[in-house]
């Protein structure tokens, strides 16, 4: 056990709808369950030494590491390996996890096959569900009825991270390539290899894709290759940040800035233009996962360490919370 504390990772997180509650899941196959209003105001008469630990931890059966997290209104998704699964959220927020609401099986060419499920995103209107798979493939499922509406093929090795923005799709991977795509007809129409940018490629590191977030206008994305801004457009490198890194693996777009991490001993927060507006230091020696709740604001970071960071002015820690 004290090995599972000293190498824990945090792989995934996400809130649950009211945002009362930060889930995290880790590679030992445990979702964490914080209860952030208990943890962020607390009533210090009441307060014990245990306030900044889970409420509840739950193992899943599979014993498959949880690769990625995401909630609709009703449910917290879970993608493991091989599949994904569906909690009413009273249920997973309860002291006691039971069997999940339903189970999506990845499609698979063998019995021996193992599929991770390492990025999931939602469509606006919360139907359909986007995965994207360490078989270089992005699956859509129906969320209604379970089924599997299409997969979009073009990757030549495992998919890193997904995101989208009304019918485009963005998909980052191993493979050192971004592609966008048509929702609407699971076509590629476009694709960036920053590692062939001689502004932004790291062969020291390699051409490996670890985060992409799609904007009205910009693509921001990283890993062996700096993170930089591209013009979603003309895919040109507008902004190449200047951030002492060996690898991102979280980027998004929130408020005119790109908040990012990965190999690095700060979290940040940047212009557009390249200005270092944050830096945050981090717990976990390599940051996997940050998922940011807007109102009232709280940013959690996690990642290579049972300590996840938590700040609600983004200039500073307020709180560390122990995944053990």
């Amino acid at each position: 056990m004290l090995d599972k504390i000293l190498y824990n990772t945090v792989l995934s997180q996400t809130l649950s709808p009211c945002g009362k509650y930060l889930i995290a899941g880790n590679i030992y196959s445990q979702l964490a369950v914080y209860d952030l209003d208990r943890i962020l105001n607390p009533v210090v008469e009441l307060l014990t030494s245990d306030y900044n630990k889970p409420k509840y931890i739950h193992t899943l059966e599979s014993g498959s590491q949880i690769c990625s997290l995401a909630s609709t209104e009703k449910f917290l998704i879970v993608g493991t390996v091989n599949e994904i699964s569906g909690w009413d959220w009273k249920n997973a927020v309860s002291s006691k996890l039971s069997k999940p609401s339903w189970v999506i099986r990845i499609p698979s060419r063998s019995s021996m096959e193992q599929t991770d499920v390492n990025s999931l995103w939602l469509s606006e209107d919360e139907s359909k569900l986007y995965a994207g798979c360490g078989d270089n493939n992005v699956y859509v499922f129906d969320l209604e009825d379970g089924r599997l509406v299409s997969t979009f093929k073009g990757h030549n090795n495992f998919i890193h991270a997904i995101d989208g923005r009304q019918q485009q799709l963005i998909t980052a991977s191993e493979d050192g390539c971004v592609m966008l795509w048509d929702t609407r007809t699971s076509s590629n129409h476009n694709k960036l290899e920053p590692h062939n940018n001689s502004k932004v490629s790291r062969p020291e590191i390699g051409k490996w894709v670890g985060s992409v977030a799609l904007g009205e206008d910009w693509i921001v994305c990283g890993g062996g290759p700096r993170l930089a801004l591209w013009h979603l457009r003309s895919l040109d490198a507008v902004t190449v940040f200047d951030i002492p890194d060996h690898g991102i693996h979280v980027s998004f777009f929130h408020d005119d800035s790109v908040f990012a991490g990965g190999a690095a001993k700060h979290f940040y927060q940047l212009s557009y233009s390249g200005e270092v507006k944050v830096e945050l230091p981090v717990s976990a020696t390599t940051v996997y996962s940050a998922v940011l709740r807007t109102n009232p604001k709280v940013l959690a970071i996690a990642g290579s360490s049972p300590e996840i960071d938590l700040c609600t002015t983004f200039n500073y820690r307020d709180q560390v919370l122990h995944f053990r």
